[in-house]
C-alpha cells in the first residue's frame, strides 16, 4: 500500500506544483464589481455608465477604471485586481444614462463610497434603485 501511494504522489506531483502555482493562489489586491437592480422593473439596470475612484493621501479624487452595466446590469469587473490597493473607494453612476422611464432620474447620480480593507478580498457593492430611491450593501 505504501509503494502505491508514494507512485501516485510521483505521478500527481507536476499537475499539483501548476496547480499551486497557477491556481488558486491568493490576490495580492482586492476585486471590485457591482450590479444594478431596478426594483420597479424586476431586472438588471443596463447600459448604467459607472466611475470607480479611490481617495489619495491629500483627499483627491482619482479615477482608478470606468465601466458600464451589462444587459443584466452588471460589472463584473473594473480590471486587474492589482490596482485596487486597501484604502476608500466610491462608485459612481450616471443614472441619467439609464432608460428606465419616460422622464428625468430623480437621482441623476449615485455616488456610493465604501472602504477596502482586506487586500484578498471581493466587494461586491450593488445598488438597488427605484424611481424616487436606492439602497446600497456589501454583497458577495
Amino acid at each position: 500500500m505504501r509503494k502505491d501511494w508514494n507512485t501516485i504522489m510521483k505521478r500527481l506531483a507536476p499537475i499539483l506544483l501548476v496547480a499551486t502555482t497557477f491556481g488558486a493562489s491568493p490576490a495580492s489586491a482586492a476585486e471590485i464589481s457591482t450590479h444594478i437592480l431596478d426594483l420597479a422593473r424586476g431586472n438588471g439596470g443596463a447600459n448604467v455608465p459607472v466611475t470607480l475612484a479611490r481617495r489619495d493621501a491629500a483627499g483627491a479624487w482619482t479615477k482608478v477604471a470606468e465601466a458600464s452595466t451589462d444587459a443584466n446590469g452588471r460589472v463584473r469587473s473594473f480590471g486587474p485586481s492589482e490596482s485596487f490597493i486597501p484604502g476608500t473607494y466610491r462608485l459612481q453612476f450616471d443614472m441619467t444614462r439609464y432608460a428606465a422611464g419616460p422622464s428625468a432620474p430623480f437621482f441623476p447620480e449615485i455616488v456610493i463610497t465604501f472602504s477596502v480593507t482586506d487586500a484578498g478580498a471581493h466587494y461586491h457593492v450593488p445598488v438597488a434603485v427605484s424611481p424616487f430611491g436606492y439602497s446600497t450593501y456589501r454583497g458577495n
